[in-house]
C-alpha cells in the first residue's frame, strides 16, 4: 500500500487485504462481508480477490461464527471476524469472554489464540435499535483480551495489521461514525498496538478520549486555545491494555484531566482512567479527575441521539470546571 489519505474504511480494507496477501492462513469471516463486501464496505472486493475460502460468508449466528474461529485458531489459522453490527455481538458474549479470552491460560500457555473481532461501534450514523452500542467496557474488564480503538485512517491500518499479528485475542473496535473520515496513512507503524498518542500538545489539562471522541476533544482543545487555555488531547488508543505511563506523565505535566467517551459514565472506561490517575498522580492534581460520557439509560432513538451523545458543549463545560478549580 501506497502511503497517502484514505478514509478509515478504505485504510481498514487495505489493511485486511496485506493480511490476507501476507500470510495464507489469515481468513476473513462474517455476515455478509463476501459478495456485499459488508454493511459498511469494509471487506469490498476481498471476496473477488482471495476466493470464498478466505473471505467466508456465514449464517447469521454470531455464537456459531465465533466458536469456528475458536477452531480454526486451534488448529493454526488466523481467524479475523466481523460482527456486522456492536449490538449483534451478545450471542457471541459468552464464546468470546469464556472461550476466546481464557483458552490461553486454560491451556498454560501451550495454545495460542490468535483471532481479531472486528466490531463496528457507537453511535451518530441514525441507526435503529442495537445497532449504536458502546460496550467497550465489558471486554476491557475481561482478562485474556486486548481491546483497541483507533480514531483516524493511519492507525486503522496500522493497528488492524498489528491486531491481526498478534498471537492472542484482540477486540477491534472500529468507530462507525468516523469510517468516512479521511487522513494520511504513514507507510509504517510508529507505535505499539498499546501506546497512547499526544495528539495536540498542552499544560493546562489534559483531555483523554478513544475512537470517535478524539474528534470532539480536538475541536475542543482548539476552541479553548481561543480563550488562552492548552489543553493536551491524548488518544487513548488502546482500553485493555492501557499505557497509563504515557497517561501519567501528561496529567503530571498539566495537573488537571478530563476523560471522555461515549459510553455512559456510571461504570465505563472514564471510571478507570480517574481512579488511577488520582491514586498515581494526586499530589500534581489540581482539580479532581472529570468524566464527560453518556448516560445511564438505553441508546435512544436516533431522532434524539445527539442529545444523549457527548458534544463539543459538554466537554467544554467539563474543561470549565476542570479549570475552575
Amino acid at each position: 500500500m501506497m502511503a497517502g489519505q484514505l478514509s478509515i474504511a478504505k485504510a481498514l480494507n487495505e489493511a485486511l487485504r496485506k493480511s490476507l496477501e501476507n500470510d495464507p492462513k489469515t481468513l476473513l469471516m462474517g455476515e455478509d462481508i463476501g459478495k456485499l463486501g459488508g454493511v459498511f464496505r469494509i471487506t469490498d472486493g476481498l471476496q473477488k480477490d482471495f476466493g470464498e475460502d478466505r473471505v467466508i460468508d456465514t449464517p447469521l449466528a454470531e455464537s456459531g461464527i465465533m466458536g469456528t474461529a475458536i477452531g480454526l485458531a486451534l488448529r493454526g489459522y488466523r481467524p479475523v471476524v466481523e460482527i456486522q453490527f456492536d449490538g449483534f455481538v451478545y450471542p457471541a458474549f459468552d464464546q468470546i469472554v469464556s472461550q476466546l479470552a481464557k483458552m490461553h491460560a486454560r491451556a498454560l500457555g501451550h495454545v495460542k489464540m490468535p483471532v481479531t473481532v472486528r466490531i463496528p461501534y457507537a453511535g451518530g450514523i441514525g441507526a435503529v435499535e442495537h445497532h449504536s452500542e458502546s460496550h467497550e467496557a465489558y471486554f476491557a474488564h475481561t482478562a485474556g483480551l486486548r481491546v483497541v480503538s483507533p480514531s483516524n485512517a493511519h492507525d486503522a491500518h496500522w493497528m488492524l495489521r498489528q491486531a491481526i499479528e498478534s498471537d492472542d485475542p484482540v477486540i477491534f473496535l472500529e468507530p462507525k461514525r468516523r469510517y468516512w473520515d479521511k487522513g494520511e496513512v504513514g507507510a509504517a507503524a510508529d507505535l505499539g498496538l498499546h501506546d497512547a498518542r499526544i495528539v495536540r500538545p498542552g499544560a493546562d489539562l489534559t483531555l483523554i478520549a478513544y475512537g470517535p471522541m478524539v474528534k470532539v476533544c480536538l475541536e475542543a482543545a482548539a476552541t479553548a486555545e481561543e480563550e488562552g487555555r492548552r489543553v493536551e488531547v491524548v488518544d487513548l488508543r488502546s482500553l485493555s491494555p492501557i499505557d497509563f505511563t504515557a497517561l501519567e506523565e501528561s496529567v503530571k505535566r498539566t495537573g488537571r484531566a478530563v476523560v471522555v467517551h461515549e459510553a455512559p459514565v456510571f461504570m465505563g472506561m472514564g471510571a478507570e482512567l480517574a481512579a488511577r490517575l488520582t491514586e498515581k498522580c494526586f499530589y500534581h492534581l489540581e482539580a479532581p479527575v472529570l468524566r464527560v460520557g453518556g448516560y445511564h439509560a438505553p441508546y435512544p432513538p436516533s431522532r434524539v441521539e445527539e442529545a444523549f451523545l457527548p458534544d463539543l458543549d459538554r466537554v467544554l463545560d467539563a474543561v470549565d470546571r476542570a479549570l475552575a478549580y
